[in-house]
């Protein structure tokens, strides 16, 4: 493998993540400075600004007409935050999920997730369906605003303003400080999702697989690393509201932002890789469901849940490697996943599922 192309991929991953850090971090204390609140703050500049590396490579691939790698890293990005972000969390420590995450927020991410099925179903993403994709982002982000200026729980106020101390007389000295990170951030986003697209393309030459295969796997998670360290370190911290609150929030935004910004930045609009659509699309389906039951017992996220969804994160990576090096194994490996331990999963979870309504119940019950 080239050396400069090793070089250049590392590098330009490591500026988008940094650009991300001074993104987030200066908006946020411009924002606060200019009278926002710390809950909204929270709410919509963090929770997006982790997904800016997303944003900046697939709207630049697409723009370079690379739409296998920017269909792939939405779809892929979705699929590692749920899977292994979530599930690494909660092996840290069991996620409590919030009641307002089940009841809105999950069933949004598993909406718009049909939504780009259905969008997708014809091989394109069109500018209509980019422009419908981005008002979407748009009114769900109106939405968290009212809703967080209806929120009195003084210490949820308390744990952002934490992390995002208002200032009340903004010196001129700060606001150029906070307007140069916020620069500085975004013109670190645009050279490093350059370069890593850039290594990206000539890895997936020199490994021999498809620019969706690197999308998916090797980028995905890439461009996914503010949502890992902010999500782990968040469970660390027994904040797991956040935890959770900044995975399901980026997939929504993934999708809405990234995706429909993706669709009218293509000159042809963006066209959707067939294996995409009879695959990962579906996946990323069925992974957004599954939060569902798994978020529903007891509202939490327990241990062995958060280790069968790293366990699927692997076995789907594995599936994809054998798939795009036509590996010997896959028939077998592809046959004990669907027959074997996806039956057991569901059976599994839809155990824990009655159990935990039977017990609901009963509790409720005079």
């Amino acid at each position: 493998m080239d050396t400069l192309t090793l070089v250049l991929f590392v590098a330009g991953l490591a500026i988008l993540v940094a650009g991300a850090e001074l993104l987030v971090k200066g908006a946020s204390r411009l924002a606060s400075a200019i009278g926002i609140s710390p809950l909204v703050i929270g709410l919509t500049v963090v929770a997006f600004g982790t997904s800016s590396p997303e944003m900046a490579v697939s709207v630049s691939t697409a723009l370079a007409g690379q739409a296998d790698l920017a269909v792939g890293n939405v779809v892929g990005s979705n699929i590692f935050n749920v899977l292994f972000i979530l599930g690494v969390s909660a092996l840290i420590t069991p996620l409590v999920v919030n009641q307002q995450l089940i009841r809105l927020d999950v069933p949004i991410m598993i909406g718009v997730s049909i939504l780009t099925y259905l969008f997708a179903a014809d091989g394109l993403f069109n500018l209509l369906e980019g422009v419908l994709l981005c008002g979407g982002i748009v009114a769900y982000t109106v939405f968290l605003i009212v809703q967080a200026r209806k929120e009195s729980k003084a210490e949820v106020k308390a744990e952002y303003a934490e992390a995002f101390p208002p200032t009340s007389k903004p010196t001129p000295r700060m606001m150029a400080i906070n307007i140069g990170l916020v620069a500085i951030g975004l013109v670190l986003l645009v050279v490093g999702s350059n370069w890593l697209v850039n290594g990206a393309v000539a890895l997936a030459r020199v490994m021999g697989v498809d620019e969706l295969v690197i999308g998916l796997t090797i980028i995905a998670a890439g461009t996914s690393l503010p949502e890992v360290a902010t999500s782990i370190l968040a469970a660390i911290r027994k904040e797991r509201d956040i935890a959770v609150g900044n995975v399901v929030g980026s997939n929504i935004f993934n999708i809405l932002a990234v995706l429909g910004a993706s669709s009218f930045a293509s000159p042809q609009g963006l066209v959707v890789p067939p294996a995409a659509i009879g695959f990962d699309i579906p996946v990323m389906i069925a992974v957004a469901i599954a939060c569902l039951p798994i978020f529903f017992t007891g509202y939490e996220i327990a241990r062995w849940e958060g280790a069968v969804f790293v366990g699927y994160y692997v076995a789907y990576t594995v599936y994809l490697i054998f798939n795009a090096t036509g590996h010997a194994a896959l028939p077998v490996f592809s046959n004990v996943m669907l027959y074997f331990v996806l039956p057991i999963t569901a059976l599994t979870l839809a155990v824990t599922a009655t159990r935990a309504l039977r017990a609901r119940r009963t509790a409720v019950a005079p």
